[in-house]
């Protein structure tokens, strides 16, 4: 999930970063470079706090939340994408393990170097390193690459996870995983080729840029066959890095060990510091606060930041600010109008809404502008290209509802006394005390927001990810965040819009958008090879979606995070947006 920009020629990939505010934008951003290395605050913003090489210990993670799925084909947050390529998912690219704008490169991983690219961008040729292995000691082979891309195909059983391989890859097969496959080696995608057990050949129906960022995401991770166990396998993922499971216990705990068999001559980007990792679950979020200022555990996982009633504890304290960082992490914070549940079907009740939210009081509860982020006009974070800091369409620039604007709005939709509607939130973090301030705000002019919180493991996937149950629970209000699938603004826009990819299930269009001009523009953006007149048109459809008033950003996200003095290698990576987990080590 984050951010920037990339350029495709023939023959080569390059990236084009385009960076202006992700990472180094904090106004309290008081570190040089040089005295990263000596730690302080936001230091990790722009550089490696504590380097060290040295091996051992035990690193400990906490998180309040399960993952949502430990399946690289299942799993859509983006510390859990952090978590598994850091730790046992390795791809063919990958991002450079690097802070500032470094870390937003592709290198290479498991293959031998970037792709050959030919056919005016249509086909992609990659050689897989030799002493490439899964962690019970077999060889990864490309046809284990191909499984494990077809693995996405099959979302009847393995549904959350993002659906771009199958967009640039079915070209109208229809072919439907792995589990449905009348090939009796189940590698029947036609657009992937293997002809040897080190080659991969992709072949795109039609030039796209962005290819090559698809293929560095956990869902392009090699999978063994005969180890895979369909909806089971996120329970015990077999590793292809430097980690393995040894427990998982949902809820709780899970523990991962030494891959004995990951060798660290094919790996240029995993450290594979400590030798052993442990992450608990389930503890409430203050108490995870707690544990951070005193030292008990070294990361929140999460990286979503300490809450509300911590921050001052942080951020007044010397001994405890210097080891904190507060990075512009490039997720909006936003919710969706549902325009399947009336009133909401009728653009001037989404505009009452609008103009009815107290974004202050939202950006308040998340900690204000120093450490819950600047306020948010539209959907393109500042750290994309496209992004227009003047695009504001009902001037929420300041903040403040608009109260009168408001009202007129609700009597053209013919409420004018208001009327009653539904909030969808997740139950933990900061986003219940968000989603009240946005429930006090609609209450100023009649709207009674009834707030119905729920797991944030399921939350995206089936709660407000499947339009069926949006529809039936009746929710016309959507909390939700979102950051960068790959850092251009078709991996951070496209599947928010898009009207055909509205799925059953893990669907992310919220609102159910579904706009021609927006389709086509979306079409005609993904096929320009020119960076700067594709960010031109994702501008245009970022205006377009403004315009249809279905979608509310409200800050443009910070997180203040506490990191253990005793870590090794920390930095932010711009690329989550969070500390990079896989350079983590420890001194004791």
């Amino acid at each position: 999930m984050n951010r920037r920009s990339g350029a495709l020629v023939a023959g080569t990939v390059t990236a084009a970063l385009v960076l202006s505010a992700c990472g180094g934008g904090s106004s309290t951003d008081n570190t040089s470079k040089s005295d990263g290395q000596k730690g302080g605050f936001n230091a990790a913003l722009t550089t490696v706090v504590n380097p060290s090489d040295k091996k051992g210990g035990t690193l400990k993670l906490t998180n309040h939340d399960d993952p949502d799925s430990y399946d690289p084909a299942r799993t859509y947050y983006a510390n859990i994408w952090n978590f598994m390529k850091g730790y046992y998912v390795r791809t063919l690219l990958t991002n450079e393990a690097k802070p500032g704008e470094d870390g937003l490169k592709l290198v290479p991983d498991m293959a031998t170097e970037m792709p050959k690219v030919e056919d005016g961008g249509k086909k992609y040729t990659f050689t897989l390193k030799d002493g490439l292995k899964f962690e019970d000691g077999s060889p990864i082979t490309s046809k284990d690459v191909k499984y494990g891309i077809e693995r996405n195909f099959a979302q009847d059983v393995l549904s959350g996870g993002p659906t771009y391989l199958i967009d640039a890859l079915d070209q109208d097969q229809k072919y439907p995983g792995p589990y449905k496959d009348p090939d009796p080696n189940k590698l029947g995608l036609k657009s992937v080729q293997t002809p040897d057990d080190k080659t991969i050949v992709f072949t795109l129906k039609a030039p796209l840029s962005d290819f090559p960022y698809l293929l560095a995401m956990p869902g392009a991770g090699p999978v063994p066959k005969d180890k895979d166990t369909g909806v089971k396998y996120g329970d015990k993922p077999v590793s292809s890095g430097p980690y393995k499971f040894q427990s998982y216990d949902a809820g709780k705990k899970a523990v991962l060990l030494r891959n004995e068999n990951w060798d660290p001559k094919t790996d240029s980007v995993r450290k594979a510091l400590p030798d052993q990792i442990e992450i608990v679950f389930g503890t409430a979020v203050e108490e995870i606060d707690n544990q951070l200022i005193s030292g008990q555990v070294d990361l929140d996982t999460a990286q979503t930041g300490v809450q509300q009633g911590s921050q001052a504890k942080v951020l007044l304290n010397p001994e405890v600010k210097k080891n904190a960082d507060a990075p512009t992490t490039g997720f909006i914070r936003y919710f969706s109008i549902n325009t399947k549940v009336a009133p909401f079907d009728n653009i001037h009740c989404r505009k009452a809404v609008i103009y009815a939210t107290d974004k202050i009081a939202m950006q308040t509860a998340r900690g204000g502008p120093d450490a819950g982020g600047d306020i948010a006009t539209n959907m393109l974070p500042p750290n994309i290209a496209g992004h227009d800091p003047k695009l504001d369409p009902l001037n929420t620039k300041s903040g403040k509802p608009q109260i009168d604007k408001a009202k007129e709005e609700l009597a053209l939709c013919g409420k004018p006394n208001g009327f009653e509607t539904v909030l969808a939130t997740r139950n933990s973090g900061k986003e219940p005390k968000t989603a009240e301030a946005l429930q006090q705000s609609l209450g100023a002019i009649g709207i009674t927001a009834r707030l119905d919180p729920s797991d944030a493991s399921l939350y995206f996937r089936s709660t407000i990810g499947s339009p069926s149950n949006t529809l039936a629970k009746g929710y016309g209000l959507m909390m939700a965040g979102w950051g960068a699938d790959y850092p251009t603004a078709s991996g951070f826009l496209k599947v928010l819009v898009d009207g055909r990819l509205i799925l059953p299930s893990g669907n992310n269009n919220y609102s159910e958008l579904n706009n021609a001009e927006v389709n086509s523009l979306i079409d005609k953006a993904q096929a320009e090879s020119d960076q700067t007149k594709a960010a031109e048109i994702w501008s245009q459809i970022n205006k377009l979606v403004m315009d249809e008033s279905v979608d509310v950003p409200f800050t443009y996200d910070k997180a203040l995070n506490v990191r253990n003095p005793r870590l090794t290698n920390v930095f932010i990576s711009q690329y989550y947006g969070m500390v990079d987990f896989g350079s983590l080590g420890v001194t004791s």
